[in-house]
């Protein structure tokens, strides 16, 4: 008998998630507290949540496809390759990692994506005073973000706007489309890993996956006409908000 609360709680999640992602990051602060009502140990419902949003992605990263263009001079090929290769080793890494271990680490990885963000275009004018990051910076810090997006992936939308911007000076806005092919790129290595080594709930995975879709094609084409100001405003208060409930979850 098919339990329509269950594939409604789960689709919803997923619709949610990939709007949150086209529009910010976060999606997975929607999906992964869905799945890990719906039963799931917090490493599963982490790479569960991966899988279910990777279509989402790929659907947003096509609206945005007309808004590609390098960072500080760095190519889309060269990122996604360095994307690429970190989400690889992240997603390896995560297989070894004890539901436990997870919890206590990840509220550490997202308080750094909220001071990032929190300090925005100011943070941005100190750095540029004291150095000049320029391609390398970028593309080790890219390498560094790839490796948590395959580990974690929930926040690897922020966790990018937060560093590109502190590299750039440039607005969450004006970084939409990259970031949202590198969110992409994360979870396709990731999912390639997950699935490999057995680590998706498929019955949660697939009506959350259909969800996800619809919710990340709408929230690009959303995304797309939204003031700056309006998105980091948004972002700051997910990452605050999910930084708190997850140092709670932890070590509550």
């Amino acid at each position: 008998m098919i339990d329509w609360t269950f594939l409604a709680l789960a689709a919803a999640g997923g619709f949610l998630g990939g709007a949150m992602n086209a529009l910010a990051g976060g999606g997975s602060f929607s999906t992964m507290p869905t799945l890990i009502a719906l039963g799931l140990p917090s490493t599963v419902a982490n790479a569960t949540s991966n899988v279910a949003l990777q279509p989402a992605a790929m659907a947003s990263a096509w609206a945005y496809r007309h808004g590609l263009e390098p960072v500080m001079g760095v190519t889309m090929r060269r990122m996604v390759a360095i994307t690429m290769i970190g989400a690889f080793l992240g997603s390896a890494l995560l297989f070894f990692t004890s539901p436990r271990a997870f919890d206590l680490i990840v509220p550490w990885l997202l308080l750094t994506a909220t001071l990032a963000i929190a300090g925005g275009r100011h943070a941005s004018d100190w750095l540029a005073r004291i150095a000049r990051p320029g391609p390398r910076a970028l593309m080790t810090a890219q390498g560094v973000l790839g490796v948590y997006g395959g580990y974690f992936g929930g926040g690897i939308g922020m966790m990018l706007t937060a560093a590109w911007g502190l590299l750039s000076g440039r607005d969450p806005a004006q970084l939409a489309a990259p970031r949202t092919l590198m969110l992409a790129t994360a979870n396709a290595a990731a999912t390639l890993v997950f699935i490999a080594t057995g680590m998706v709930a498929w019955a949660q995975c697939l009506p959350m996956l259909a969800g996800g879709i619809v919710g990340g094609w709408s929230g690009a084409l959303v995304g797309r006409k939204l003031p700056a100001g309006l998105i980091r405003g948004w972002t700051l208060l997910l990452t605050t908000v999910t930084t708190a409930v997850f140092f709670y979850r932890g070590y509550a």
